[in-house]
């Protein structure tokens, strides 16, 4: 790698870094109005049915014991419970209450009012999500 590719992916990194912390920003402006934190609001718009810790942890990309810190929170709040699994007696599932399902899709409805990515079209947006797909797939791509 010479030292211009180098300099080259230093300054996409910075990049990306930037625009992951402009979403964030983004994100905890919108959750914060539901009374939630950004983790909360991961786990909430996750929840699409009953599932494990661990199913919503893979989810949300985090590991099982990061995820049952928020879902301890959210227990508290009455907005999801642990149940018995229906088929795994080892396992607990997990599922949203009325007031979690309230709650998901006033999310759901706040992350929809406006675009995170304000800069790009809708087009431009799925190019940029097929291109991060394929680095973090981390297939070796032949440099020229």
């Amino acid at each position: 790698m010479t030292q211009a590719q180098a300099e080259a992916e230093w300054e996409l990194g910075k990049l990306l870094h930037d625009l992951d912390m402009q979403c964030n920003a983004r994100m905890r402006e919108r959750v914060t109005g539901l009374g939630l934190t950004v983790a909360q609001a991961s786990a909430l718009r996750e929840m699409t049915g009953p599932m494990t810790m661990r199913e919503l942890a893979a989810r949300m990309s985090c590991e099982p014991s990061n995820a049952t810190v928020v879902i301890d929170k959210l227990e508290t709040l009455h907005l999801i419970e642990r149940r018995p699994h229906p088929t795994d007696r080892r396992a607990k599932q997990l599922v949203l209450t009325p007031e979690g399902t309230d709650l998901r899709e006033r999310l759901l409805k706040a992350l929809t009012e406006e675009p995170l990515f304000t800069g790009l079209t809708q087009g431009e947006q799925g190019a940029l999500e097929s291109l991060l797909k394929r680095a973090l797939s981390g297939d070796e791509i032949p440099r020229a």
